[in-house]
C-alpha cells in the first residue's frame, strides 16, 4: 500500500509540472479537430437517423407524448441530441487514452526517469510498434466489451461499476507496457506484471473512474447540446489530465518496483537489523607480510676497519 500511495502522491504534484500542462494541450488540440471536424460533417446525419430509428418504435411516441404532457417538450427534441453524444463517448475516451499513450507517455515517462530514477538502466524490453498493436488490440476489446455491456447498464448499480471496470483494464493494459517498454527486459516486464497485477488493476481501476468526470460535462443535457462547441474541449481536456496522471502514476509505481526487483536480483543488502550480519572467517583474514629484520649498520674502528 505504501508504494502504492508515494506513487499516486508524486503523479499529482508532477501533472503541476509545466512540461505536464503544455504536453497536455497536444491531444487536447487534436482530438477537438478530430471532434469538432466529424460533428460538423456528421452531426445533423446522425441526429436525424437517430430520430427516425426513434419514431419507428411505438415507445418511443408514448414517451414523448408523456414528457409533453408533464410539460418537459424540450427533453423531447434533446433526445436524439443525447443519444448521440452517449454514443460517441467512449469514442472520445479511447481517442483521448491513445493520444495521451502515443503523444505523451514517453515525454512523462523520460520526465520521471530523469528526475527520480536517473540511475536507472535502459534494457529496451519493448518496442513501439509492439505497443501500438498491443494498444489497438486492447481496444478493441474495450469497445466490444462496452457493447455487450450497454443493456446491463440500465441496471443503477452496475452503471457504476461496468464501464470504470473496463476502462480500468483497458488503461492497465496499455500503460503497463508503454511505461516498462523502455527501461525494462522482456522477463523483468513479465515478472512484473505477474507480481503487481492487481496493485496495477487497481490503478487503472480508480483513474477510470476519474475518467467519469467529465460525464458530468455530459449530463448537462440540453445546456451541453448548446454549448458544445465549448463544453466539448472542456470534456477532452478532463479526460486528457486524468490519463496524463494515470500515466505518471503508472511510471511512478512501475520504475520503483523495477528499482526494487533488480536490487533483489543483484542481492542488495537487506535493511538494518532484518538479518544478523554472519561472522567474520578467520581463513578471509589476510594479513600482511612480516618486515625484514633491522640489520644495523656496522661501526668502522678506529682504523677504519669495518
Amino acid at each position: 500500500m505504501k508504494p502504492l500511495l508515494d506513487s499516486f502522491w508524486r503523479a499529482a504534484a508532477y501533472c503541476l509540472h509545466p512540461r505536464v500542462i503544455a504536453l497536455s494541450l497536444l491531444p487536447l488540440v487534436l482530438m477537438v479537430a478530430i471532434a469538432l471536424g466529424l460533428g460538423y460533417f456528421f452531426w445533423d446525419s446522425a441526429i436525424d437517423n437517430v430520430r427516425a430509428t426513434f419514431e419507428s418504435w411505438s415507445i418511443y411516441v408514448t414517451l414523448t407524448d408523456w414528457l409533453v404532457g408533464i410539460g418537459l417538450p424540450g427533453l423531447k427534441s434533446a433526445l436524439a441530441p443525447l443519444v448521440v453524444v452517449f454514443l460517441v463517448t467512449p469514442v472520445i475516451v479511447v481517442g483521448s487514452l491513445l493520444a495521451v499513450a502515443i503523444l505523451m507517455s514517453p515525454s512523462m515517462l523520460s520526465l520521471v526517469a530523469e528526475r527520480r530514477f536517473p540511475r536507472l538502466e535502459k534494457k529496451r524490453g519493448g518496442s513501439f510498434f509492439a505497443s501500438v498493436f498491443l494498444s489497438l488490440g486492447t481496444t478493441v476489446v474495450a469497445l466490444f466489451a462496452l457493447l455487450i455491456t450497454i443493456p446491463l447498464w440500465l441496471i443503477p448499480p452496475l452503471v457504476l461499476i461496468l464501464p470504470p471496470l473496463i476502462w480500468g483494464w483497458l488503461t492497465y493494459r496499455v500503460m503497463s507496457y508503454d511505461m516498462l517498454a523502455e527501461h525494462a527486459s522482456s522477463d523483468e516486464r513479465k515478472t512484473l506484471l505477474r507480481r503487481h497485477r492487481g496493485a496495477l488493476l487497481g490503478i487503472g481501476v480508480l483513474t477510470g473512474y476519474l475518467g467519469a468526470a467529465p460525464s458530468l460535462v455530459w449530463a448537462s443535457g440540453v445546456l451541453f447540446i448548446a454549448f458544445a462547441p465549448l463544453l466539448v474541449p472542456v470534456a477532452i481536456w478532463i479526460y486528457t489530465l486524468v490519463f496524463a496522471f494515470s500515466a505518471l502514476w503508472f511510471a511512478h509505481y512501475l520504475l520503483a518496483a523495477l528499482e526494487v526487483l533488480r536490487g533483489e536480483a543483484a542481492g542488495a543488502a537487506p535493511p538494518a537489523g532484518s538479518h544478523p550480519e554472519p561472522a567474520l572467517d578467520a581463513s578471509e583474514l589476510v594479513l600482511p607480510p612480516a618486515p625484514a629484520p633491522y640489520d644495523a649498520p656496522r661501526l668502522a674502528d678506529d682504523r677504519g676497519v669495518a
